[in-house]
């Protein structure tokens, strides 16, 4: 059974230990969907809370699609749609009129995936992204943002910088979806990504990460910052990429 955090009640209030406790049962599967979560009264036992302070942490998880109420019956764990995401499997740039790989693994788990191209610009990147693709203090970069989807909900906000030299005169410089993706045209131009530098880390979103994956309450995004190397160990490309903290986790193979 998950126990209940620790952290300093002067930075977390009862609704957020609340909240956070029940949160980490289900995404941990001690509670299962279809069961009752803790009565109030166990919960008041625990945490010495209101019975106010215990429904507001309630709404919290109904907002995040984790729980629901039925008269009679209490909270219920619902059916969460929480995915486990394999970077590895969806690297390598497709052949011919291939999908992209995290399409075609989501169309295997019976998901329905797509990308919605949001900006495509010359713009000054932030300074770890000048720092991994070799640039100096105010170089530009192409910058290519788009929302992923699946099941027509948002699951990833996407920011993909390329140098100029490598982007200038291709489709990646063009607002519009490029069939393969950047790393088919830079493959093709003779830049094949060799091996990839993930840093995973969790953050709170950003206003545009919030919009952009509608995050229901105030949770982190799981932040994965990628750089793609060629050969001579050339940097091609660095991405930001965030995913809603509650509904993904990233698994790796050793």
């Amino acid at each position: 059974m998950a126990n209940a955090p620790k952290e300093d009640p002067s930075v977390w209030s009862t609704q957020d230990q609340i909240a956070a406790y029940l949160r980490d049962g289900i995404l941990s599967g001690d509670f299962l969907p279809g069961e009752k979560l803790p009565s109030s009264r166990a919960l008041t036992d625990k945490f010495g809370a209101a019975a106010q302070t215990i429904r507001n942490a309630v709404i919290t998880l109904e907002k995040e699609g984790l729980a629901y109420s039925k008269q009679g019956l209490g909270v219920i764990v619902r059916e969460h749609p929480q995915r486990t995401m394999e970077p590895a499997k969806y690297k390598t740039p497709p052949t011919g009129d291939g999908k992209y790989q995290w399409i075609a693994e989501a169309e295997k788990r019976g998901s329905a995936g797509k990308s919605e191209l949001r900006e495509v610009e010359e713009v000054v990147p932030p300074a770890a992204i000048r720092a991994a693709l070799g640039l100096d203090e105010g170089e530009r970069a192409l910058l290519r943002r788009q929302v992923l989807f699946l099941d027509d909900e948002p699951c990833e906000l996407v920011e993909l910088y390329v140098p100029l030299d490598l982007a200038a005169g291709t489709p990646i410089a063009e607002h519009r979806k490029i069939r393969g993706g950047v790393g088919r045209v830079l493959a093709e131009a003779g830049f094949a990504p060799i091996r990839c530098v993930d840093k995973v880390a969790a953050r709170w979103p950003t206003p545009e990460q919030a919009q952009a994956l509608r995050m229901p309450t105030k949770l982190p995004v799981l932040r994965t910052f990628r750089v793609t190397y060629s050969t001579n160990d050339r940097p091609i490309q660095a991405e930001i990429m965030a995913k809603a903290g509650h509904l993904y986790e990233l698994q790796y193979e050793f």
